[in-house]
């Protein structure tokens, strides 16, 4: 699968007419590109974060205050991940307007859906880190409309065991932002791609 991936980023021929520019180019690359970035960025506002509720605000406070391009670093991270969230919902659109969702690549639309949703969870759970008012309530108001779904009170208890602001419920948030869900985005990625592949997609793949 890893082989197959390096051969969708790197393919030894590409068809003229594939590198035009055009309204939907590359958006999947794009969208793992930004991905990449957000992974870095992340890993680098790793080393100042403390994720408990009585650092977290305050640990944020220091990054944007202190640390030489800490609010550069925190403002890459906030705007990457609005910019993937676009560029995965124009992707979405583009593969429903052209039928590219029809046999044979059922398969690579549910896992593309799935990554979809799998990062607009991410989105969430990144929002509670910063544990200012804004991040609080609007995860207190996700959380209660989590509820209302089928399954959501056990969902609800998973997510948020001592209420939300809580020190467990925060480190749960934290440790699905910054390892569950990458490792699940990226994993899902590689089977996106290799499916793409196998699909004989929009490249010549030789």
């Amino acid at each position: 699968m890893i082989s197959e991936f390096l051969k969708h980023l790197f393919p030894r021929v590409v068809l003229e007419r594939n590198l035009r520019f055009s309204y939907t180019f590359c958006l999947g690359g794009l969208a793992f590109t930004a991905f990449l970035i957000m992974i870095t960025s992340g890993m680098l506002l790793m080393i100042y974060y403390q994720p408990t509720p009585e650092r977290a605000f305050s640990s944020v406070l220091f990054l944007e205050s202190s640390v030489w391009g800490g609010k550069y670093l925190r403002s890459l991270h906030r705007l990457t991940s609005h910019t993937l969230l676009v560029l995965i919902l124009l992707h979405t659109l583009r593969v429903i307007l052209t039928g590219t969702y029809q046999k044979p690549r059922q398969m690579n639309w549910v896992i593309g859906c799935l990554l979809l949703f799998l990062t607009l969870f991410g989105a969430y759970t990144g929002y509670l880190l910063p544990f200012d008012q804004l991040a609080f309530w609007a995860t207190q108001t996700g959380v209660e409309l989590l509820a209302t779904l089928p399954f959501g009170t056990y969902l609800r208890s998973l997510l948020v065991p001592d209420g939300v602001g809580q020190g467990l419920s925060l480190l749960r948030f934290y440790a699905l932002h910054i390892m569950i869900i990458p490792m699940g985005v990226l994993q899902l990625s590689f089977l996106h791609f290799y499916r793409v592949r196998k699909n004989k997609g929009v490249l010549p793949y030789l």
